[in-house]
Formats: structure tokens, sequence, C-alpha cells
């Protein structure tokens, strides 16, 4: 990639952030429409999980394949096919008759998203090379989603109440076409120096395994054990066949080395819990706002507000304190403040007061917005340029594989305690053990940030980057020391 002026940085930057923000707005916007859906779709529990999971299960299964392939033929290239894909799946759920049709264009819109995100990463890492500058660049990415999460649930709102939960995929269209040109005139092409080859068996390996698991544990309440264990054989079958087969392969999928690095595999862990805690969170209290306290779209919006504002405010500030004094601190506070929500939370009666809600909403804003930074820094900064779309996507994959499953255990828990039950009478009881879930979220979050980012992490980091490409090493080590 061409040596790019300050100015232009900039420019690529809110380029690349363009795409999150139409990704991201999506998904919040669409949560808040979720009671209004199931009333025009007469859609369950099951479908209306199946709506989020949808989406965010194909994107997370081909992140990796985004990845590697825009490392490959062009990110350039690959990010603009992705702006395309993503703008017509959302025209056509706009559209959608049924349940079933809305999931298969959600699943369209995937394919598209999963070209999005983790290119836009690998096109960040290579414009901002400067370790510090990349701190504070990934710092504005990740106010981005504080951005989507403040407009997303009064837009949403806004739109369902004056037209339909279908207008939401409408503010897509403009942003991506906007985005889309934008690209063509001012986002250089870059690639990785040595191309990598496709793994379609490991492509494979990682679809079954995120569809089966995901499957048996949204459909486990209604269908029953005996129709889902065939589906948890299959992710375990899967997950096996990876283990044994990808590290086997001269250009795997993913390179299980980079495992051998606590901070990576803590990063990647952080990620699931963090996002899985998101997932969870936006499902039951957009559930709770309209189906038990019976406020309308854009007044349960409006809630979303004290949560939104946080996450806007301290992303950035995570991001400087990553470049300036590394991950730790930020992981503690965001471990902590995402723990006391949940718990919170997990005390709430149907009519629980104002105050409580309010505060609860802050802490787990101020929770997620200090824990994006330092999970994208430390996944993409200690590995070899080179693999920088391969590292991002396995951050993006963690950050949608724990969504997905936040939805689906916590969509699932709840399921099998509502019955046959009103969500309004039944919904705080049967709710209750979800956010408990979330607790232990939170915790893992505050845990492992704690256990990988110390003097032992950093020398996992060390020795992983001599396996995977010695002259890399000095800039892992100079990543590391800040940790």
């Amino acid at each position: 990639m061409p040596e790019l002026s300050a100015r232009r940085r900039l420019l690529v930057l809110a380029i690349c952030c363009m795409s999150l923000l139409i990704v991201s707005l999506d998904n919040t916007a669409l949560n808040v429409a979720l009671p209004s859906m199931q009333d025009d779709l007469h859609a369950g529990t099951s479908g209306l999980q199946w709506t989020i999971d949808a989406y965010t299960l194909v994107l997370a299964s081909l992140l990796m394949l985004a990845g590697s392939t825009a490392d490959r033929i062009g990110r350039k290239r690959v990010f603009m096919a992705g702006l395309i894909v993503f703008t017509i799946g959302s025209a056509l759920c706009s559209v959608a008759p049924d349940l079933d049709t809305l999931v298969i264009f959600r699943m369209v819109q995937a394919v598209g998203g999963s070209m999005l995100n983790p290119v836009a990463m690998s096109i960040i890492t290579n414009t901002f090379t400067e370790p510090r500058e990349r701190a504070r660049a990934i710092g504005a990415w990740g106010a981005v989603v504080g951005i989507s999460m403040a407009m997303g649930p009064l837009v949403g709102g806004l739109l369902v109440e004056a037209v339909s939960w279908r207008a939401i995929f409408w503010v897509n269209l403009p942003v991506g076409a906007a985005a889309l040109l934008l690209t063509l005139r001012y986002v250089p092409e870059s690639r990785a120096p040595k191309a990598r080859r496709p793994d379609p068996v490991g492509q494979l390996l990682v679809i079954a395994l995120f569809g089966a698991l995901t499957y048996a544990i949204i459909e486990a309440p209604s269908a029953g054990l005996a129709t889902v264990l065939p589906f948890a054989a299959v992710a375990v079958a899967a997950l096996l066949g990876l283990l044994a087969y990808e590290p086997r392969r001269a250009e795997p999928l993913i390179d299980l080395r980079f495992f051998r690095s606590a901070p990576f595999s803590g990063a990647t862990v952080i990620a699931i819990s963090a996002f899985a805690a998101l997932g969870g969170f936006l499902f039951l209290s957009t559930l709770y706002l309209q189906n038990v306290r019976g406020l309308d779209a854009l007044h349960a919006g409006l809630w979303m507000l004290p949560m939104a504002v946080p996450t806007f405010l301290c992303a950035p500030l995570a991001g400087r304190l990553v470049g300036s004094r590394g991950p730790r601190v930020p992981l503690l506070i965001a471990g902590l403040a995402m723990t006391a929500s949940a718990v919170l939370f997990a005390g709430f009666e149907g009519e629980t007061s104002d105050v409580t809600l309010f505060v609860g909403y802050v802490l787990f804003g101020v929770g997620f917005g200090f824990v994006n930074a330092p999970i994208t820094n430390t996944a993409v900064s200690g590995m070899p340029r080179a693999q920088a779309g391969v590292a991002a996507a396995v951050a993006s994959t963690s950050r949608q594989l724990g969504q997905t499953l936040g939805v689906a255990v916590v969509g699932a828990v709840l399921a099998a305690g509502i019955g046959a039950s009103s969500y309004r009478e039944a919904f705080v009881t049967a709710a209750r053990p979800g956010w408990w879930v979330l607790v232990l979220c939170g915790a893992a979050v505050l845990v492992v940030g704690v256990l990988t980012s110390g003097r032992w992490a950093r020398r996992t980091a060390e020795r992983t980057a001599e396996r995977l490409e010695p002259g890399e090493v000095r800039q892992v080590v100079g990543v590391a020391e800040r940790a």
C-alpha cells in the first residue's frame, strides 16, 4: 500500500467506519423492531432468534474466508463487493413477505457483511502502521459502535412507529451507495505479499460447527433433545475435524498457531464473552421494555441511550489507554462494569424503578465501550502484517460468534421459562437465568483479561511471533511490552 498523507488516512478511516455503521446500525435498529416483527410475521421466540442469528451465523462462518480472500486478491476489491451485496440484501429484506423469506434475505445480507468489517479492519491496520496511531484509529472505529447504539434504537423506533419494521432496512441503501463511491475514489488497493491458497475443507468445517451448534441451542426448547442431539454431534465432529485437519495444511483457513499466543487467545475468548453479553442484553432488554413495560418502539429506543452514550464516549478513551498503557486497564473496567450491570438486571422485578434501570444501562454501556479496542488491537498487533486480514477476521468472527451464541442461549433459556404463558406474565421470572448467563460473560471478560495481559502472556506472544515470522518479532515485543 502506498504511503498516504495524514488527511487521506483519516478519510480511509472514515470510509471504513461507514461500513461498520451500516452493519451495526442494522443490528441495533432491528432489535427494537422485534416485537413489531413478532406481531406482523406471527413469530415465536425461536423465530425472533433466527432473524438475528441467521445474520450473525453466516457472518461468523464467512469472516475468515473473506479476510484471507481479501489478503489474496485485494482488500479494496473485496470490500466493494461486500458493500454491493450488503446493500442488495438490505433491499430484499425490506420486501420479505414472511419470516422464512426474511431469514433467507438476512443471510444474503450477511454474505456481504462478511466482506466488510474484517476487510475494513485490515485496511485500517495497513493504513495506520504506527502502533499508537493505530490504537487510536481502532478507538475511533469502536466509537462507531457507540454511534450505532445511539442512532439505531432511535432510528429504528421512529421508523417502526412512522412506517413499519421494513423501513429499517432502507437506511442501509444510501449509506451503502455513498461508501461504495467513496471507496472507489479514495481507498488504495492492497494485498498480502504472498497469496494464501483457499481452504474449502476448513471453510465447510467452520460452517458445520457454527451452524449445527446454533441450531441445537435455539431449537432445543421446542424441538426436544432427540432432535437436536444429532446437530450437537455434528458440531463436535466439525470441531475435532478442524483441530485435526488445519495444522496439516501449509496455508490453513486459520493458523492454529495464533492461539499459542495468550493475548491472542484471550482476545478471542473475551470477544466471544463480551458480544454474547451484548447480544443477550439487547434481546432481553427490547422484549422487557415493550412486552412487560408496554412501551412503544420509539420509547424503548430512547431507553437505549443511557447505554449507547457511554459506549460512544468510552471507546476512544479505551483506544488511547491501549495505546499508552496496554489492554489490561480497559479490560478490567469492561469486565467489572458489564458484570455489575448484569447482576443488577438479574435482580429486577417487572416494575423496577427507572433509576435502577438507568444505572444498569449506563454500566453496561461503559463496560462495552471499554472492551472493543483492546480486543481488536491485541488480535492484530502481534501478527505479521501479511496475515492482517486473517487475524482481523478471527477477531471479527469471535464477535459475531459471541453475539450468535448470546442470542441463542439467552433466547433458549427464555423460551423454556415462558412455555405456554404470556410474555407479560412470565417474562421477568423466565429471563432471570438469562441475566445470570450474562453475569458469567462479564466475569469471563474480567478474569481472562487479567490472565492474558501480564508477563507470562507477553512471553507466549514472543514465542508465537518467532514461529510465525521471525522478522516481525521486534514489532510484536514492542506492542506486548506496553501490556
